[in-house]
């Protein structure tokens, strides 16, 4: 019947132009600059920037270290800094991901990678072998890194000790493994911020430290950002349990509006006694992913740079309970 024919040309039809998107997408690459060529110079002045940023700015070390998950903070091993590790099975990824080893280790580590590969994997999401990064590794914060903080980051990064430390590789699983692809870009040059002008610094390390993307919602795996600095974004914690992001917007009511600068300051710098005496224990009612013993740690300009750039941008009228059902 000449429905019949019709219905099986449609059919047909679909399944070439599926089967030819599918196709694209599993042989597409991602949009990626090639890598830097300079070996970056190990200055003193950069050693010192890149381990600060590294521990207390960008927090490379909490996803790329083990920790301590039964205290306040969850603070890292010494011995286990930067080896990579997997993520915990059973939270909200499509697949199995593992935080790579950063140590220099030539096997296990990016001991064979050239300063350039690891400062474009960094801000662009593009691994050495040209495979797009899951976006948990927040390349897409990182984008803001001036050209002279991703050179000090990975100066820093080229002294930690070598460790070998054989991991089991991430694995992303159909379609979201070719989806992701569409995520690098490349940054071109990024200039250096002027500490002097609070609102643009503020903003940048808002965004390198992640302030933006951990305080603001997710929809749909995609961030809301007509909630910017809302909070309300889950996290897995330990036992099934879940914390959300503080609202950390202008909000008087619901947000941070009525603070101070020196309230805001201090709120970080309470948790400096941590630092000397240790983080006590804690349970799932008082876990927390926020990087307090890192950003507790920030010169008081900078905080009240961030505290002032948060002021100038719209509140978000939502409460949120940071730990809901404890």
């Amino acid at each position: 019947m000449p429905w019949k024919k019709a219905l099986l040309s449609c059919v047909a039809t679909f399944a070439l132009v599926t089967g030819g998107w599918l196709g694209y997408l599993y042989l597409r690459k991602p949009a990626m600059a090639e890598p830097w060529k300079e070996k970056f110079d190990p200055t003193p002045e950069r050693l010192a920037r890149g381990k600060v940023l590294f521990h207390h700015v960008t927090h490379c070390g909490d996803c790329h270290s083990k920790h301590d998950d039964t205290r306040f903070g969850r603070p890292v091993w010494p011995e286990a800094e930067g080896i990579g590790t997997p993520f915990p099975a059973g939270e909200d990824f499509p697949g199995t991901l593992t935080s790579s080893n950063l140590t220099p280790d030539p096997e296990t580590g990016l001991g064979n990678w050239t300063d350039g590969e690891k400062a474009r994997a960094i801000r662009e999401g593009v691994s050495r072998d040209g495979r797009a990064l899951f976006p948990v590794m927040p390349y897409q914060d990182y984008r803001w890194l001036s050209d002279e903080d991703v050179r000090s980051l990975v100066v820093f990064m080229n002294t930690l000790t070598p460790v070998r430390n054989p991991l089991p590789p991430t694995k992303i699983n159909f379609p979201v493994n070719l989806f992701i692809k569409a995520l690098p870009q490349p940054v071109g040059r990024v200039p250096q911020p002027d500490p002097a002008n609070r609102l643009k610094y503020g903003e940048y390390l808002a965004h390198i430290s992640g302030c933006e993307s951990c305080h603001t919602p997710m929809v749909r795996g995609e961030h809301d950002y007509t909630r910017r600095f809302g909070g309300g974004r889950e996290f897995p914690g330990p036992h099934r349990s879940r914390v959300v992001s503080a609202n950390i917007s202008s909000d008087p009511e619901t947000g941070i509006g009525r603070w101070s600068a020196g309230q805001f300051v201090e709120k970080f710098y309470q948790y400096r006694k941590y630092l000397e005496e240790g983080s006590p224990p804690v349970g799932p009612e008082g876990f927390t992913v926020m990087p307090w013993l890192g950003i507790c740690q920030w010169p008081q300009e900078d905080l009240e740079a961030v505290y002032s750039f948060l002021m100038s941008q719209p509140g978000v009228k939502q409460a949120v309970e940071t730990h809901p059902g404890s």
